[in-house]
């Protein structure tokens, strides 16, 4: 029997079971790690049941259910006919939070993935060649970063979102002006995630495991997507994350401005427009459809929380 330092006993001798079981894979250390992080557990529960609520509702109420007007009814306090209570034209709230929900969510992973795509690409090409690419490329980070985007946003939002046809996915009629708001939040987003990528690429690419690679006559195709960009996925996951709570707070702050996701189209964020002369004859006009963004905007950002101490490989051991 092997004598050892046992962690929990001291110095003494390990169990024939202590000494087989094997040790713990990246995964499982990522794993408990998050499960620790309480904040984080609970925003993943409650992003699933968003989504839940958002999609699987689809089966109790139709789009034409979350559409449909009747003046007769209009603002209505929430009963078991209209639980969320109706709007100023008869809408019910429920069925137009779940439809909206889909939208706004939607934007979010959408508007995420151009952002994840353009940054990862722009800040690995930075990162690995350098030279006089890095400093261009970097230029053109610095200027975009430097332009407001929610001012680009609106304006955009004003001169194209009226301009262009509804679009039909699967099943559903979306105003045109969710393309431009995704293309919008996308497009400006990406500058953070292209410096961060940029830095991982500048501290990896001349490990000892990068430069045997290049040895050995690796492609460079190879060599960026195959050895340092999977040893950077922690900070872009993060990154990834976060960005998707940022594209549904944008969303709806441009579309209770009214310059957002155009009718018929319904969002979180336009459900809130006009809400404001009702703040106290019809409250939950803005309550539900504000409660469903900020539970979901604080779900991601404390799941984004945990994942980032999880995957941090320097306190992986804690």
């Amino acid at each position: 029997m092997e004598s050892t330092i046992n962690p929990s006993k001291g110095i003494g001798l390990l169990t024939p079971d202590e000494l087989e079981t094997p040790p713990l894979s990246l995964g499982e250390l990522t794993w408990r790690r998050f499960r620790r992080h309480k904040m984080a557990i609970f925003g993943g529960v409650t992003l699933i049941l968003l989504i839940l609520y958002s999609f699987g509702g689809m089966l109790f109420f139709t789009e034409a259910d979350a559409n449909r007007t009747e003046t007769g009814a209009r603002l209505q306090s929430p009963s078991l006919a209209h639980p969320f209570g109706t709007d100023t034209i008869g809408r019910d709230i429920l069925a137009r939070t779940i439809y909206g929900g889909q939208i706004s969510m939607l934007i979010g992973m959408t508007a995420m993935l151009v952002e994840v795509i353009m940054g990862v690409l722009i800040g690995a090409a930075a990162g690995f060649f350098g030279g006089r690419l890095d400093s261009l490329l970097m230029r053109i980070t610095e200027a975009i970063i430097v332009i407001p985007q929610i001012f680009l946003l609106l304006v955009m939002a004003k001169f194209f979102g009226g301009s262009l046809p509804n679009i039909h996915v699967l099943g559903r009629t979306l105003s045109g002006s969710v393309v431009v708001i995704i293309l919008i939040i996308g497009l400006t987003s990406w500058p953070y995630l292209a410096r961060i990528v940029r830095a991982q690429f500048l501290s990896l690419k001349e490990n000892d495991f990068v430069l045997a690679a290049r040895a050995t006559g690796t492609p460079t195709f190879e060599i960026i997507f195959r050895h340092i960009l999977p040893n950077s996925m922690a900070p872009i996951i993060v990154a990834a994350t976060l960005g998707v709570a940022n594209a549904i707070t944008a969303e709806a702050y441009i579309s209770f401005l009214g310059l957002g996701v155009r009718p018929p189209t319904a969002t979180w964020g336009n459900m809130l427009e006009g809400a404001y002369n009702y703040i106290e004859s019809a409250w939950w006009l803005w309550f539900f459809p504000g409660m469903l963004i900020a539970l979901t905007v604080l779900s991601i950002n404390f799941l984004g929380d945990g994942l980032r101490d999880a995957l941090d490989p320097r306190s992986r051991s804690a």
